[in-house]
């Protein structure tokens, strides 16, 4: 066994030569491999292959889910990782649904379906743009567990939400652009709304609930086995529903704590 003191000088010198280890760059690496699975998300879309676009499209969510929370337990959160993990989201929750619906439906309705897909991606642009700004703003305590708009990944999960549907039923309804245009037209606003919502990997989960949490989840993962689409079309409409519940719990923190932090944007 490596005596400690002889660890802690082979470390002091990696620190004075500039080298990181390979776990501190793990966030970076899953930041890189979500960007991957929204460009394999462009790519099957091209190739009509839809599903395989939207399981893209979710894996990008899972690893930008991961990524900034092993970021924090590593102690690894960086200047260069905000701005990749930003980078990444613009390109798998900005770019890869818009082209994904324009594609599957919008494109029935010529230049206003492309007109509909710009304005989505100029919002999660605008939204990605304001969440840069705030690096470096403590917010208050209060909205810790909030985000201001809804957050990229869920706003390409929802706004894919009727292809989904599509699977589980049919194309008759949900793939109509008279149908998607709403639903993407609002799931655009949100992002750059001043709507508050749930930042569910922030919220503690208390100790005598920690058991029901997990068996949840392991229900939650049965089910997205055998009903993947069902499932997942579940989970999206249920955190739309949190949307109302989610704002109103943040104007009533706000108010108890006299107004502040009227414009604090927080990302994911």
């Amino acid at each position: 066994m490596i005596p400690s003191p002889l660890i802690s000088r082979a470390r002091a010198h990696m620190h004075r030569r500039g080298n990181f280890s390979l776990n501190r760059l793990l966030p970076n690496i899953l930041t890189l491999l979500a960007t991957c699975a929204g460009m394999t998300a462009i790519r099957f879309t091209l190739e009509n292959k839809f599903e395989a676009a939207v399981i893209a499209i979710f894996v990008a969510a899972v690893l930008d889910g991961i990524d900034g929370r092993l970021a924090r337990l590593l102690k690894a959160t960086s200047t260069l990782g905000a701005q990749l993990d930003t980078l990444s989201d613009f390109v798998s929750f900005g770019i890869a649904p818009a082209l994904l619906l324009f594609v599957w439906s919008l494109s029935q309705l010529r230049g206003f379906g492309w007109a509909m897909v710009v304005i989505y991606t100029i919002c999660c642009a605008l939204r990605l743009a304001r969440f840069n700004a705030q690096l470096g703003i403590e917010p208050p305590a209060f909205a810790y567990n909030f985000f201001i708009g809804v957050p990229a990944p869920a706003a390409a999960v929802s706004a894919i939400l009727p292809l989904i549907l599509s699977f589980q039923f049919s194309d008759t309804l949900f793939r109509s652009p008279y149908f998607n245009v709403p639903i993407m037209a609002a799931v655009a606003a949100l992002m750059v709304s001043p709507v508050a919502t749930y930042s569910f990997k922030r919220i503690g989960v208390k100790r005598v609930w920690v058991l029901p949490t997990l068996l949840v989840i392991g229900g939650l993962a049965a089910f997205i086995t055998t009903e993947p689409w069902a499932t997942l079309a579940m989970i999206t409409v249920l955190y739309l529903g949190s949307i109302p519940a989610s704002h109103f719990a943040y104007r009533r923190l706000r108010r108890a704590a006299g107004g502040r932090g009227l414009s604090i944007l927080k990302e994911t």
